[in-house]
């Protein structure tokens, strides 16, 4: 009699015969294991595919620490080992300050901030005592990426033997869902050290170029902490035009810039202007621009805590031009259609200028972006 479990029909084939109730009894028996052991079986394909990830991420992070190596050899001129303070430098991390009562927080990380530049620079300058101020700056960056690429690998790599260890499903899904999201990153930062390396302008400079684009020729000026100023005219209107110090790699500190100039311009300022680089959704294109209100510029949200606590006190409008890319090209060597987008962003500036203020009013066009490569 032939098994009532699944009653198939086979053309051509005699369910009701030996071959067929075989047929039907392995296929029964698959059934049942996959409902016992397919979530087991699926599993372990996931670890296997994050394993392949995590073998990527751990040659990828070696990579871009020898990379770190042998560039501050050549460039900084240390005079002993230095691999010691290279490791220490990959485990340095920052204490968020206590939240509970958040008045005063953005001070308070504020200060943590310039404690933690100060302190990476020096180390920094110690093992690299041979090196200028802008190479020193690009030096530090690129520690930054070496120092980001091993973080995202302990990440991962804690998640993986965790999720193994415990046999959890639900770590090892997640954790697989976002492993090609963390692989494009790790690649983003990978291709970042290299044009740390060698000092070439990155995606997030356009902002930086713009503003070097107007200061170009003027005198110049430095407020704050690395930000450099310039005056110029355009279209009958007063500019300031900032950005970070060039052409080390530099961010500055511009929400400290635009607030001085806004006070050493007391109810003069009528505008700000602010130009930045921003990521870009799946489908559009790289150096298109868009406009938009409000203070354009990333970071842990310090700076733009500044210039909007300003904005709003002196009742000045921010607005914002942005150049969308994509996280690849933001870290990694500036791509010709975000190049080309610095004159279209000019132009826009030059209307939104005409349209929102009167001839002889006072303009601050804030560059924004690592100014690697980009000088003044």
């Amino acid at each position: 009699m032939a098994l009532p479990f699944f009653p198939l029909q086979f053309p051509g084939l005699d369910v009701t015969g030996p071959i067929g109730q075989v047929l039907q009894i392995l296929l029964t028996a698959f059934f049942i294991g996959f409902i016992f052991f397919g979530q087991k079986l699926q599993m372990r394909m996931f670890l296997m595919e994050i394993d392949r990830g995590l073998k990527r991420l751990d040659f990828i992070r070696i990579q871009a620490r020898d990379l770190t190596l042998k560039t501050v050899k050549e460039q900084g001129k240390p005079t002993a080992d230095i691999t010691p303070q290279i490791n220490t430098l990959m485990e340095q991390f920052i204490i968020a300050p206590v939240d509970m009562d958040p008045s005063g927080i953005v001070r308070k990380f504020d200060h943590l901030l310039d404690v933690h530049d100060v302190k990476f620079k020096d180390d920094v300058r110690a093992i690299a005592p041979g090196a200028s101020e802008p190479t020193l700056n690009n030096l530090g960056n690129l520690v930054e990426a070496s120092w980001a690429l091993n973080t995202i690998y302990r990440i991962v790599r804690h998640f993986y033997l965790l999720g193994r260890r415990t046999s959890s499903f639900f770590i090892i899904l997640q954790l697989q869902a976002l492993m090609p999201m963390v692989m494009q990153e790790a690649e983003a930062y990978m291709g970042a050290a290299r044009a740390f390396a060698e000092g070439q302008p990155i995606g997030d400079g356009i902002g930086a170029l713009v503003a070097s684009r107007l200061m170009k020729d003027k005198a110049q000026r430095k407020v704050e902490k690395d930000v450099i100023v310039a005056e110029t005219t355009m279209e009958d209107r007063r500019v300031i035009a900032l950005k970070a110090e060039g052409p080390g790699g530099n961010v500055g500190k511009p929400g400290d810039a635009i607030r001085s100039i806004i006070e050493e311009n007391q109810g003069k300022v009528s505008m700000v202007v602010m130009i930045d680089a921003a990521l870009k959704f799946e489908g559009e294109n790289s150096g298109d621009i868009s406009e938009g209100i409000g203070a354009a510029i990333g970071g842990i949200g310090t700076e733009r805590f500044k210039i909007e606590e300003e904005a709003t006190k002196q009742r000045i409008p921010v607005y914002a031009v942005i150049v969308k890319e994509s996280i690849l090209e933001a870290i990694t060597p500036m791509k010709k259609e975000i190049l080309d987008a610095g004159e279209k962003v000019i132009e826009r500036i030059k209307r939104l200028i005409i349209e929102r203020t009167k001839p002889g009013d006072t303009v601050i066009v804030a560059g924004i972006g690592n100014t690697i490569g980009i000088g003044q």
